[in-house]
């Protein structure tokens, strides 16, 4: 039976289009550090490094014995944890090229650290890139979380955040960071900026009185 996140993780990829409360295990990811506007090239070509690991992983029965516990699956989508520099931070506006980010693809749970090593490999000798060097594997929780569906712009993002900090001062909840993650369930290459739907998700903490 084929895995598919849109099936069996409703909860965690197709939010409603209103702030809720969710609890968010620890999966596995291969991610990539990196700073500056995700406009710029440097950003896209992490992007293609995340998913020349992704798909090595899943062709991995064509290309030879699958690894123990292996099953069909459908790829999951780009993720992103995002915050600013401590400039970026100061500035009035928001500023792109301070961005900071973390992007991940999130891989199955038959993906040990073993394994991992073994595509990394595989990868930088069928696929080179410099940026291979930096990419890493491992565990991100994270944890209690509000969370909901944004649709449209990017640069409109700051709307739903208001709405799910709103959420929480409702609900007896303090927004842990400036951190956020957004999941990205379009295609911006392909998908009309007024149809983007994107995960917002940041964590939270239950205020005592």
């Amino acid at each position: 039976m084929k895995v598919e996140w849109k099936k069996h993780d409703k909860a965690i990829y197709l939010p409603a289009a209103l702030p809720a409360l969710i609890e968010v295990p620890a999966y596995p990811y291969f991610l990539l550090k990196g700073e500056g506007n995700p406009n710029a090239p440097a950003f896209r070509e992490a992007v293609g490094v995340l998913y020349s690991l992704s798909y090595t992983v899943k062709m991995l029965p064509r290309n030879g014995p699958a690894p123990e516990g292996y099953y069909d699956y459908t790829i999951y989508p780009l993720e992103g944890i995002w915050d600013l520099s401590e400039a970026g931070r100061s500035k009035a506006a928001l500023d792109k090229v301070e961005l900071v980010y973390t992007i991940m693809i999130r891989q199955p749970d038959f993906v040990t650290p073993e394994l991992a090593a073994e595509i990394l490999h595989k990868v930088k000798t069928s696929k080179p890139h410099p940026l291979l060097e930096q990419a890493a594997f491992g565990k991100v929780e994270d944890g209690l979380s509000v969370q909901m569906l944004h649709t449209g712009p990017y640069d409109e993002e700051p709307a739903s955040f208001a709405r799910m900090e709103q959420f929480c001062a409702g609900a007896g909840l303090r927004r842990e960071s400036k951190l956020h993650r957004e999941i990205y369930l379009s295609d911006a290459r392909r998908v009309k900026p007024e149809k983007l739907r994107t995960v917002l998700r940041f964590k939270v903490s239950r205020q005592h009185s």
